[in-house]
């Protein structure tokens, strides 16, 4: 019997010790471990922490394209708004590997960030750490964002030196100057080549159409076709007024004289002859079955067109092709700055109040819920 109640009172009795315990441990050991948490928090932010210097730059984005910015511009005055679209563009181009690569070649930023002189939890580990790793401790560092608002890139570089993070700030600002324009010219580089072809087809069109032209001129032995017909109408409208005329005469010389008298037979012969040169004079104009002059003037004039056409395309083109070859020896783009890259003097990173009283709030807020768990468990328990 004694053993039975041993066996069945020790148990409950240590088990109910260690429930009352347990949630008075966890409270205990939570709060220690806040309170050690914050101390090395202090230590760090406080002692340890590198001092890092921060560059500042803004810059805006003008275009020097005025024929195609006119509208914009006009716009922006009643809007107060720029054209975003390059700033983004400038941003992607500044944060991307291809920047960071030309940065490390110009400014060795694997060897600055990786340096053992400052604290482990801030710098790059390895200097010859992999690309995807440098590009993440890249981004930790370089800050670029678009306001909207004003249209203005702002940059913010970080580096354990005044000298260095300028030195990446302006490297930063002209890399973004020279792709900006670059995009520029190598658009209008590709329209120069373009147009140039076109010019030069253009050009054999034109010569092809006057070609033509002339040998039509030489095949139908006139200069002018439309001169030649306009004359000839002007002779059959000339040889209808004497016709008339005549008619007119003999109407009346047949009022006083037979129609076999000698002046009214001579009078029959004149109209015979000139109705004659009409016809045949009308027959040269027009004829059915397509050799009249009308015929060739229509010809003519078809080609003198196509002929003009091709020469004002001809101009046209030339016009085109001047402009491209001014826009690609030009600078499209101009990147503008608001504020040149500053040289710091103070280290405004790592925030070193800042940092310490957050962690220390979010360390005690963790350590109040693990209490809190505590003490419902207990509660559960009595």
């Amino acid at each position: 019997m004694l053993d039975r109640i041993r066996q069945s009172a020790l148990p409950r009795f240590f088990g109910g010790v260690h429930g009352r315990l347990a949630p008075h441990l966890v409270r205990r050991r939570a709060l220690r471990v806040a309170l050690v948490a914050i101390l090395m928090a202090i230590v760090y932010w406080g002692i340890i922490a590198s001092d890092r210097y921060v560059s500042r730059a803004d810059v805006v984005v003008d275009s020097t394209d005025m024929a195609a910015g006119e509208a914009g511009n006009i716009a922006s005055l009643f809007t107060g708004a720029r054209n975003n679209q390059d700033l983004r563009l400038m941003r992607e181009h500044l944060l991307s590997v291809d920047m960071m690569e030309k940065l490390e070649a110009k400014l060795q930023l694997r060897a600055h960030y990786s340096d053992w002189k400052h604290d482990p939890l801030s710098r790059m580990w390895f200097e010859d750490a992999s690309q995807e790793f440098f590009y993440l401790h890249y981004l930790s560092r370089v800050s670029i964002e678009v306001d909207e608002a004003v249209g203005v890139l702002r940059i913010k570089v970080q580096a354990y030196t005044p000298e260095k993070a300028q030195a990446i700030d302006l490297a930063l600002v002209e890399e973004g100057e020279r792709f900006m324009n670059d995009i520029g010219h190598r658009l209008a580089r590709d329209q120069v080549e373009f147009l140039e072809k076109q010019v030069a087809e253009i050009g054999e069109r034109v010569l092809k159409a006057r070609g033509e032209l002339v040998d039509f001129q030489n095949a139908k032995g006139f200069i002018s076709p439309q001169a030649a017909a306009e004359t000839l109408s002007g002779i059959v409208a000339r040889l209808e007024g004497e016709l008339a005329q005549l008619e007119a005469n003999r109407e009346a010389m047949l009022g006083y004289l037979s129609p076999k008298a000698p002046d009214v037979a001579q009078i029959d012969l004149q109209i015979a002859a000139i109705k004659g040169q009409v016809r045949t004079e009308k027959g040269r104009l027009t004829s059915p079955s397509g050799g009249a002059l009308n015929r060739t003037v229509e010809e003519y004039q078809r080609l003198e067109m196509q002929t003009a056409f091709a020469q004002d395309v001809y101009k046209t083109a030339l016009t085109a092709l001047e402009k491209g070859r001014i826009d690609a020896a030009r600078n499209l783009k101009k990147v503008s700055i608001v504020q040149s890259p500053t040289l710091p003097q103070y280290p405004l990173e790592p925030r070193r109040a800042y940092n310490i009283i957050v962690f220390a709030l979010s360390v005690l807020v963790l350590a109040g819920i693990l209490q809190l768990l505590a003490a419902i468990i207990r509660d559960h328990q009595d």
